[in-house]
């Protein structure tokens, strides 16, 4: 039995090749796993992913799974809880924009029905999307944008060509 051939960036470590197959560029199955992914996309910026993928079961309980309608209600206390939480990364900026972007995306609900129908709605188109969620969201700057639409399959990522989730594009 042959070994899949990935993207260099995880080949050889499980938990990066678990999300590499299971996760980069697959739809999300819901407005929580959307905000999930947004947040541990601004939780890693500048960091090394496979750190936030360590951290992951302890974001998970922090953030009460992700759930937005949970999440949107913390306030100054929650906040001072997840600054002491040494299971996850405690800087002030990511942690107060991720509480921000949990009561934007309960406005979105109201607004649109679901995050999912809001994000279908914005166009294809990197630029455009880069700009549409930096004027609603905190810490969305070029490159977390770029990397939460990869991750969700708004923009399919890209794939080295040795890797089996490769996909020519077509002229």
């Amino acid at each position: 039995m042959s070994e899949k051939l990935r993207c260099s960036w995880c080949q050889g470590d499980p938990l990066l090749e678990a999300y590499h197959d299971n996760e980069w560029g697959i739809p999300a199955n819901s407005d929580d796993e959307l905000f999930e992914r947004m947040s541990m996309q601004i939780f890693q910026a500048g960091l090394n992913w496979k750190m936030i993928l360590t951290k992951r079961e302890n974001f998970n309980r922090a953030f009460q799974g992700f759930r937005v309608a949970q999440v949107a209600q913390f306030g100054d206390g929650e906040l001072q809880e997840l600054l002491g939480d040494a299971g996850i990364i405690r800087n002030r900026q990511k942690l107060t924009a991720v509480l921000h972007n949990a009561t934007v995306i309960r406005e979105i609900q109201k607004e649109f029905g679901s995050f999912q129908k809001y994000l279908d709605l914005l166009p294809n188109k990197l630029s455009e999307l880069q700009t549409a969620l930096r004027k609603r969201f905190k810490f969305m700057g070029p490159e977390v944008t770029r990397m939460f639409v990869f991750n969700i399959g708004k923009i399919p990522p890209p794939h080295e060509k040795q890797c089996w989730r490769y996909q020519r594009k077509s002229v």
